[in-house]
């Protein structure tokens, strides 16, 4: 049998940004996705399948957005060298599908136009095409038809409307045995794009009407939301009620949730008796996993924030509004989408840094992203700060705790722009390239699709529990209580273990910025995933106690450390290196050890620093 037969045919989506590609490979594939990395590059590779009417097999690629084939960055070479089948480990597509947004068709054309040059065969599909009917946008779908040479599909991605008709199409030449024509594409010069442009120009006014009712709505809010004083008050509006939300919506479900892991570690202390496995049981498994999990709700609900602003169309207009003060930083202002996703997680933060074209620009994103806040952060954030600060409402009703988290990220991206300038003086002297930026229309989320990321989300914090966090708590567990103490010990039984030994070995070197030996264990699986801090710390603490959950383990560390302590170690996570993962990611990134390197050592001795003049700071106040 061919490999034609075995394997399914390919259909690869290609598309400006912001034109609902992603919600149209959804609106295909459904659940039937996988996401990895495209071999020998970090660029993210999503592929779905989809069966057709006749039982046909077809695999859907989501190649990310591209303005041109002309590639000026690291994400958009990966959709041209996909589309011209030269990306290693990848079959070429059998078919094109270029998306469209159909309320903007100017820029696209002449991605259209670059495609048809490739020759291989291609399905134009217009999306958002309710939107272009209520503004009265007339497109001569026949003549386009006719002038393209290649069938056209009208599609509403997040209602799935014309999905069936694309998948018609596309199959239709597959089984016509629609073939590339040989691969003419060549890297136009500047005279030929300036062709191209003016043939796109042309297309656009031969079959392209002017909207009977425009979209006058978005120009309203625009006017509201770029406005260079009231629309960063808004935007900073948004983050503090992000901030805010983290902590009061999340509350109930945290209490739950630690409820539920208090309940189960008390039920198995009952019931086994007390030895090696009720301790392996309730301090190593319960204690440890289920003192991460509990910050579930806290994660969900700054993804929720991040997903409604992508998909309503924000994101592009808070880049825009922030502009301005990122590149009086050294910041390009594409960075600030990147900077927002690392609010995330950094390494999906550092990889969407790809956008950016220069090289210089896209390091310096790069360097500062692990600054930003990550939800990593957030376990270790509550704990230390639900232990040591008050709950209670201050000023007009806003919450201590929540005040000081966003004190605590705005720390991290006040640090990051000032990294960003010193970087900037220091490697790569030079002014930043203007921000150039499409801004997409608004529209209402899906609530399929912000339903179906969450739960993408949750599932990937929740198998990061099971991959990394249970194997380390099982590591901690054994380090905390082997060996067994003598029969005439006088101090804890841990101070008597590996654990105990290894941080009383260590402690002397973080002695100045007040961490006690037990905090020392925390930090050295922190350096694997950050979250994992809190659990080390739930096992440290609450060996002996099957009981012990996150808040008796807030409660413990109040009465062990001190407050400036505790501060001390807030400020050594604001700075601290990045995890394992993220490290590995930016050396893939920049294709360097030696920048790796430099962004470790700078953030450690960041930390340091930081937590040495909290510290301080904190005793002479009277906080020791």
């Amino acid at each position: 049998m061919s490999d034609a037969v075995l394997r399914p045919a390919r259909i690869a989506l290609v598309g400006n940004p912001n034109t609902g590609k992603t919600a149209l490979f959804n609106a295909l594939t459904g659940s039937r996705q996988k996401v990895a990395n495209y071999a020998g590059v970090t660029v993210e590779r999503k592929e779905g399948f989809v069966t057709t009417a006749h039982g046909r097999a077809l695999s859907i690629l989501d190649l990310p957005g591209t303005y041109s084939l002309r590639a000026r960055s690291p994400d958009e070479a990966v959709t041209r060298d996909a589309v011209l089948g030269k990306l290693a480990g990848e079959t070429p597509p059998d078919v094109v599908v270029a998306v469209a947004d159909a309320t903007n068709l100017r820029l696209v054309l002449r991605l259209i136009l670059e495609l048809k040059a490739v020759g291989r065969p291609m399905v134009l599909a217009l999306n958002m095409y309710d939107i272009a009917q209520r503004q009265g946008l007339r497109i001569d779908l026949d003549g386009l038809r006719r002038e393209l040479g290649c069938p056209i599909v009208t599609t509403v991605a997040t209602r799935k409307r014309g999905i069936d008709d694309l998948v018609a199409q596309a199959e239709a030449l597959i089984e016509e045995g629609a073939v590339p024509h040989a691969n003419v594409w060549r890297e136009p010069d500047a005279g030929e794009i300036r062709a191209a442009h003016r043939e796109a120009q042309r297309i656009l006014k031969t079959y392209v009407r002017p909207p009977e009712h425009p979209d006058t709505l978005t120009g309203r809010i625009d006017a509201v939301l770029l406005h260079p004083v009231a629309g960063l008050a808004i935007l900073l509006a948004i983050l503090f009620l992000m901030f805010q939300a983290v902590f009061a919506w999340a509350a109930p479900l945290m209490d739950g949730i630690d409820g539920g892991f208090a309940w189960l570690g008390a039920a198995i202390g009952q019931t086994l008796p007390e030895g090696l496995l009720r301790s392996f049981i309730a301090d190593g498994l319960i204690a440890g996993v289920g003192s991460v999990i509990v910050f579930l709700p806290q994660i969900l609900i700054l993804f929720l924030f991040i997903i409604l602003l992508e998909d309503f169309g924000y994101m592009a207009r808070a880049a825009f509004l922030m502009d301005r003060i990122m590149g009086g930083a050294g910041l390009h202002g594409r960075a600030f989408i990147p900077l927002l996703s690392s609010f995330a997680c950094a390494i999906p933060g550092i990889m969407a840094a790809r956008v950016i074209d220069q090289k210089r620009d896209r390091m310096t994103t790069i360097l500062v992203a692990p600054l930003m806040t990550c939800s990593a952060r957030i376990p270790v954030y509550t704990l230390i700060i639900g232990a040591f600060i008050p709950n209670r409402t201050v000023g007009l009703g806003l919450n201590l705790q929540g005040l000081v988290m966003f004190g605590l990220y705005a720390a991290g991206i006040a640090s990051a722009l000032l990294v960003s300038f010193v970087i900037r003086r220091v490697f790569w002297r030079g002014a930043v390239e203007p921000f150039l930026m499409e801004l997409p229309t608004y529209k209402v989320p899906s609530a399929e699709n912000v339903a179906r990321n969450l739960l993408l989300r949750a599932q990937v914090f929740l198998g990061r529990a099971g991959r990394i966090i249970l194997p380390l708590m099982i590591v901690v567990w054994f380090l905390s209580t082997f060996p067994a103490p003598p029969p005439d010990a006088t101090a804890p039984a841990i101070d008597y273990s590996i654990a105990g030994m290894l941080g009383h070995a260590i402690q002397p070197l973080f002695a100045p910025i007040g961490f006690n030996w037990q905090m020392v264990v925390a930090l050295i699986p922190g350096f694997a995933a950050r979250e994992v801090a809190v659990a080390a710390l739930g096992t440290v603490y609450a060996v002996g106690d099957a009981e012990a959950n996150v808040g008796a383990l807030g409660a413990r560390l109040a009465e062990h450390w001190s407050l400036a302590t505790g501060l001390s170690f807030l400020a050594w996570y604001v700075f601290a290196p990045q995890c394992v993962a993220t490290l590995g990611v930016v050396k893939r990134e920049t294709n360097s050890w030696g920048w790796m390197g430099v962004m470790f050592a700078y953030m450690l001795t960041l930390a340091y620093l930081a937590s040495f003049v909290v510290y301080h700071l904190a005793v002479v106040l009277g906080g020791g």
